[in-house]
């Protein structure tokens, strides 16, 4: 695999830049070491960051990957024609097409936050955040009638970042409940989750891969046993099954693809914006 260094460039916080970089660099067999600067927003940042990567350039074999979303032109000059790598303008790639597209200017806004006091969405989704950590990890069964999703299924198997990832990304109210062995010994969902189990969406995993995971947090353990993890997605999946809830494996799955998935799922209006 090729090393390379990738620096994303922004006047806002960095993260257009790094999902989109990102996007790109994963059609690509290489070894990238990330860097995000953000808030480079006047001349003497950009300078900074020039000199920054020409120095990473000087000492490196092959000259850094740089995506920059820059609104402001000057402070993208500055990088343009200063900068010894390879730099991809990431916003005049499609804006400047857009704009003669629609034949209209964009409003050149620096970061996608600069008007949160006035976004709905945005405490939307401080809200879903605060949802999903109150109701992570079956901490609290209220207010269960407003979730938009219960994640359920074995500890450890992804469910906490999913839910936060939901909160986040989509703003999705999304509550998760751990399936213990006096569960499966009923073999019935929790009493608190009967009346939801429309909302109800499933995490499995295997079990080899539980295991591993569970003995990074207590090694030796039954908890971490591979029989007991077997047991333990077996009776997970045949309960889900009884109860007709959806549900899919997050061993060879990002959290995006999970999300997206439920998301189809559960709440395909949540998949326009």
């Amino acid at each position: 695999m090729t090393a390379r260094t990738v620096y994303f460039v922004s006047d806002g916080t960095g993260i257009t830049a790094e999902t989109f970089g990102n996007s790109i660099l994963a059609q690509f067999a290489i070894k990238a070491r990330h860097v995000r600067r953000p808030f480079v927003d006047s001349a003497d940042k950009a300078h900074a960051v020039v000199t920054e990567i020409n120095e990473v350039a000087e000492r490196e074999a092959h000259r850094p990957i740089v995506f920059a979303t820059l609104v402001d032109r000057d402070v993208l000059k500055i990088v343009r024609e200063h900068c010894q790598g390879r730099v991809m303008d990431m916003f005049g790639t499609f804006i400047e097409p857009l704009e003669d597209e629609f034949g209209i200017k964009s409003n050149h806004r620096v970061g996608r936050f600069s008007d949160v006091a006035e976004s709905q969405e945005y405490h939307d989704r401080i809200e879903a955040i605060n949802f999903s950590l109150a109701h992570d990890d079956g901490q609290s069964s209220k207010n269960l009638d407003v979730a938009d999703v219960i994640l359920v299924g074995v500890s450890r198997s992804g469910k906490t970042p999913t839910s936060l990832y939901l909160a986040m990304q989509h703003g999705i109210k999304a509550a998760n409940y751990p399936l213990i062995p006096e569960d499966f010994e009923r073999r019935k969902l929790p009493p608190s989750l009967m009346p939801h189990r429309r909302k109800c969406f499933g995490l499995t995993i295997d079990p080899e891969r539980l295991s591993s995971i569970r003995n990074e947090r207590r090694p030796g353990s039954k908890y971490a046993d591979l029989l007991n993890c077997r047991y333990e997605v077996n009776e997970a999946e045949a309960m889900m099954k009884r109860e007709g809830i959806a549900w899919l494996s997050s061993t060879h799955k990002s959290i995006e693809e999970i999300a997206t998935t439920i998301l189809r799922d559960i709440r395909p209006d949540r998949l326009m914006y």
